[in-house]
């Protein structure tokens, strides 16, 4: 199975994720080598395509085909593009930098054995150590605890610490809580929250820290403003529908990333319901999608390229130093409440800002 992966992905050239993504192959490899500057919905494009095909950048590399190389492998999937574009730019950053090779694994079924099969395949092809982005170190905390995996693991924005796995992340409990309470502070007193779906451990999280502000505020949780979905466009179009279906539908929602938000904001549109006037919507990620959508998008900004950057480093620096996967101490990088057009005061409400760190971009 290994072996046909590996086929497949080396039948995928550069020229094909050119014409994919409707560039010239000197501009996916300006793109994937950051030798030169292009556009940054160029770059998306790129590196969607990338992820479509299942590219391994760097394999054209002839310096890189040493037996010495140190190869990365890095998880991707499907879903949240805006999410994965970064990663993955991140890490071709990274690995870019430190002479390594960057070796992709889509994944289609987010399953534990799903994951724990693709991790198998990228050291089957040669990978040194393992980017897990988002959920998928949570899904095999324990394999990776019971040294089932035999390389070194970096988890990329996990959504919390996670013991015996080195991670770069940001405070995502603290990051919700600080946009809930921003939120109030504007004077919204009805809330609703899109959370994650149970696998994901910012279900609890994000969640966690949307409660914590209610409690804050001394309002109460009304459970069935909390719909759960996957983070995808289509899942946040199916649950924004049931949040502006109702009569007494609240007055602004918190989404747990900017795709699914983009989505609320969308439907929004689609029933004639005017954002921010008759509702305010706040995302999470501050992906590119953020700055495109109209209006802009209201979120909270982790630096993702960075953390995928970082973690990708230091996956690098393990497979380099031949360490047998022990974690090293976690990186928890900066957040920022980013306020953009998608959220105001409601209508009857005068209140001040809250207490809390906020950008206007």
């Amino acid at each position: 199975m290994a072996r046909g992966a590996r086929k497949k992905s080396q039948s995928i050239t550069i020229e094909t994720v050119a014409r994919l993504a409707g560039v010239s192959a000197m501009t996916v490899s300006n793109v994937l080598n950051n030798s030169k500057p292009v556009r940054e919905a160029t770059r998306e494009a790129v590196m969607r395509a990338v992820a479509e095909l299942n590219y391994t950048p760097n394999l054209a590399a002839k310096s890189l085909a040493s037996a010495d190389t140190t190869r990365i492998g890095l998880l991707i999937s499907r879903d949240e593009f805006s999410f994965i574009s970064s990663v993955l730019g991140g890490a071709v950053e990274a690995t870019t930098a430190t002479g390594a090779q960057l070796l992709l694994q889509r994944l289609d079924v987010q399953t534990p054995a799903a994951i724990l099969a693709a991790v198998d395949s990228l050291v089957a092809s040669g990978a040194h150590a393992i980017v897990l982005p988002g959920l998928y170190a949570g899904l095999i905390l324990s394999a990776i605890k019971d040294d089932r995996v035999p390389v070194p693991v970096v988890a990329a924005s996990p959504g919390k610490a996670l013991e015996g796995v080195t991670s770069v992340r940001i405070d995502d409990e603290e990051a919700a809580r600080e946009m809930t309470a921003y939120l109030i502070g504007l004077g919204h007193r009805r809330l609703g929250f899109l959370r994650a779906v149970p696998t994901h451990l910012i279900h609890h999280s994000r969640y966690d820290g949307f409660v914590r502000a209610l409690a804050d505020a001394g309002l109460p949780l009304d459970h069935s403003l909390v719909i759960t979905s996957a983070l995808s466009f289509d899942g946040g179009m199916e649950a924004a529908a049931a949040f502006l279906d109702r009569d007494d539908r609240p007055t602004a929602i918190f989404a747990s990333n900017d795709d699914t938000a983009s989505a609320i904001v969308a439907m929004a549109h689609k029933r004639g319901i005017r954002v921010p006037e008759d509702l305010s919507v706040a995302g999470f990620d501050d992906s590119p999608l953020a700055k495109r959508m109209w209006p802009r998008l209201t979120t909270v900004r982790q630096p993702i390229a960075e953390i995928a950057r970082r973690a990708t480093e230091l996956a690098v620096a393990l497979a380099r130093s031949g360490a047998n996967g022990t974690e090293t101490a976690p990186q928890c990088l900066e957040h920022q409440i980013v306020a953009r057009e998608t959220t105001a005061r409601p209508a009857s409400t005068c209140r001040r800002p809250p207490d809390c760190q906020v950008d206007i971009d």
